[in-house]
């Protein structure tokens, strides 16, 4: 047996720790070279992307793989319900596209950035801006108030400021000045009870007319699947959707409405499927008005001649 050495009695120092950023280096390599992840495992991380059609025309989802709670597919929301979405109409593309080309990407950010406007335009789109500024706007159409997935309740068609400001006006200064000389006159000699016709007859037309111009006219939603042709239905290009012989599409709408049938500006919107009997009966109620309001001034004249 050898004698021992200097180096067996005094062992050498173990070697002093490596950095922590060369420790944090060589672990990402050393994780860098484990094998890449099966197509179609779950990923920890995921994309969602949200993307909306101009001026909220219904609304598409894509998303990836959501990371623990979304994931399952048997979780929902608090309520229960799967999310809905929106209905996407058959409006003209040629507006899509301009409502499109507002909205451009910022050079410099991530963000959107939207076109500056004149404040005033001295059109109609004044009025849109700053009285249908909350509504959803499809086309010429204003949704002021829809359902969960987009149908309209509540809608103003692209002449309702001629609707606003000059058929409501007169209908209620004309028969109120009828009814205020005359109807509710005591020195006139009519009988007490006819106001309570004449009266009705305002409001029922209002109302009618209300029914009319707020009602959805029979927008449809746009259909490119390819079995429509076999159905009989036509393609309109100025849609980008197909169409049934009964609907036509509408310049001052820009949408595709079915049975439709032309523009009325003194009640603001187009007369289709939706609203053609509550146009019927605003046209007759208002002749009723009208022909009873006239009748009652040639009375009240030719009394005070006689």
């Amino acid at each position: 047996m050898s004698p021992p050495t200097y180096a067996d009695s005094h062992p050498s120092p173990p070697p002093p720790p490596l950095p922590r950023s060369i420790s944090l280096a060589s672990t990402a390599m050393s994780a860098s070279t484990t094998d890449p992840p099966e197509e179609g495992s779950p990923k920890t991380n995921s994309a969602r992307l949200e993307v909306e059609t101009p001026e909220g025309n219904g609304r598409e989802q894509a998303s990836g793989v959501d990371d623990g709670e979304s994931s399952h597919p048997d979780n929902n929301d608090d309520d229960g319900s799967d999310r809905m979405a929106k209905k996407v109409f058959a409006v003209s593309v040629r507006w899509e596209r301009e409502q499109a080309e507002r909205i451009r990407p910022s050079p410099g950010s991530s963000g959107p950035v939207v076109r500056k406007k004149h404040c005033l335009t001295f059109s109609t789109e004044d009025f849109n801006r700053f009285f249908c500024c909350c509504a959803r706007r499809v086309g010429s159409m204003f949704f002021l108030a829809e359902k969960k997935d987009g149908s309209p309740l509540v809608v103003a068609g692209p002449c309702w400021p001629f609707c606003t400001f000059v058929t409501v006006p007169l209908i209620v200064v004309l028969s109120g000045l009828v009814g205020y000389f005359i109807v509710s006159n005591p020195n006139t000699g009519l009988p007490w009870w006819f106001a309570l016709i004449y009266y009705p007859i305002v409001v029922f037309v209002l109302s009618v007319l209300f029914c009319v111009s707020c009602q959805d006219p029979g927008l449809m939603e746009r259909v490119t699947d390819e079995e429509a042709a076999e159905n009989g239905w036509f393609w309109n290009e100025q849609v980008g959707s197909y169409r049934p012989a009964g609907a036509m599409y509408c310049r001052e709408c820009k949408a595709l409405v079915y049975d439709y049938d032309h523009v009325c500006p003194w009640t603001g919107t187009a007369i289709g499927k939706g609203n053609m009997r509550q146009f019927k009966l605003f046209v007759f109620s208002v002749n009723v008005l009208c022909y009873l309001s006239v009748g009652l001034v040639i009375w009240q004249i030719m009394d005070k001649i006689t």
